[in-house]
């Protein structure tokens, strides 16, 4: 079982410190994918880096903007294009006449129901800096590097601030929930592959956008792999015992998860549906979508046990 934590203390629009050198700033979104809303964080005492501005609301601007407090800002970085992460990014930077750095990313008409309400793509998210894996910046006392991280979705960059082995982590990783893998920008196998990267950089402490810090990432992340593979396990059992359609499978596996909630977890069993197809596990008819049949590609000679387990909640 992943140790979820979901205790998390905090004052919409005043700033906590995280650390030393960090400080979060919570806008006021809270929401199913959101939780209790976008954590801004704000890098550096003298200048200062902020990773993930947020929602584009007048009211979170303005605690920013008392948090900046008139201090220089490197840069705007921003994990992903999801509106709660992005919208309010463009109007940070000009206000503060500090470049925009991430990655452009793909407008999904997929539907995900409450996910693409409150938090879906970004389309008008367009960086001044494009990021590239490894790419570094530096202020008065911190180092902040850019890693590539794909998988919640393609252009996803998790951030690196190595004087306090830090990483602040985006969607990639939260204490409070799982991340939805959403496809066609969501890849089920490149998520996992992110996940095992940022295992072995040995970090001391991992810092979503949303919930708390981990302040055990090993075990934690460990814990999100295998719970991934469990899952894959699941769907690929399900499909072992005749031609499904993803609707079936998730009645199964998230038969107490709430309607609301559903269409995102169908874009999840679609990212796993996609992993068995590349593999040559499973046979989409007449394509990987979420109305289409699936199969084995070839028959088993032993069914997998079906399991029914109930995923703890899922975000965004």
């Amino acid at each position: 079982m992943i140790p979820f934590n979901r205790k998390f203390e905090f004052d919409y629009g005043v700033a906590h410190d995280v650390s030393p050198l960090v400080r979060r700033v919570v806008a006021r979104n809270p929401g199913r994918f959101t939780w209790t809303g976008t954590g801004t964080l704000i890098v550096g005492r003298e200048d200062v880096a902020v990773i993930d501005p947020g929602p584009d609301r007048d009211d979170h601007f303005a605690a920013l903007e008392a948090t900046i407090d008139g201090r220089p800002v490197s840069a705007v970085l921003v994990t992903h294009n999801h509106m709660d992460h992005s919208a309010i990014a463009r109007r940070v930077a000009d206000r503060f006449d500090a470049p925009l750095c991430g990655r452009r990313g793909e407008t999904s008409a997929e539907d995900g129901g409450a996910a693409r309400l409150e938090a879906g793509d970004d389309p008008h998210f367009s960086p001044d800096i494009e990021l590239e894996d490894g790419w570094r910046l530096r202020g008065d006392g911190w180092t902040i590097d850019a890693l590539h991280t794909p998988g919640h979705t393609a252009e996803h960059f998790c951030f690196s601030l190595l004087e306090e082995k830090t990483l602040f982590c985006g969607d990639h990783v939260m204490a409070w929930s799982t991340s939805i893998v959403t496809p066609p920008d969501g890849h089920m196998a490149t998520y996992i592959d992110s996940l095992r990267r940022i295992r072995h950089m040995g970090f001391a402490r991992l810092a979503p956008t949303h919930g708390p810090s981990i302040d055990s990432p090993g075990s934690f992340i460990d814990a999100y792999v295998e719970h991934r593979l469990q899952r894959r396990a699941q769907v690929l059992g399900l499909v072992g015992a005749g031609s499904v359609r993803i609707r079936q499978i998730v009645d199964a596996l998230y038969s107490d998860l709430s309607p609301a909630l559903r269409p995102a977890a169908a874009l999840s069993v679609l990212a796993h549906l996609i992993q068995l197809v590349e593999e040559g596990l499973v046979v989409a008819s007449p394509s990987c979508t979420l109305g289409a049949d699936y199969r084995l590609s070839r028959p088993r000679a032993t069914p997998i046990k079906r399991t029914e387990t109930v995923e703890p909640a899922l975000a965004n």
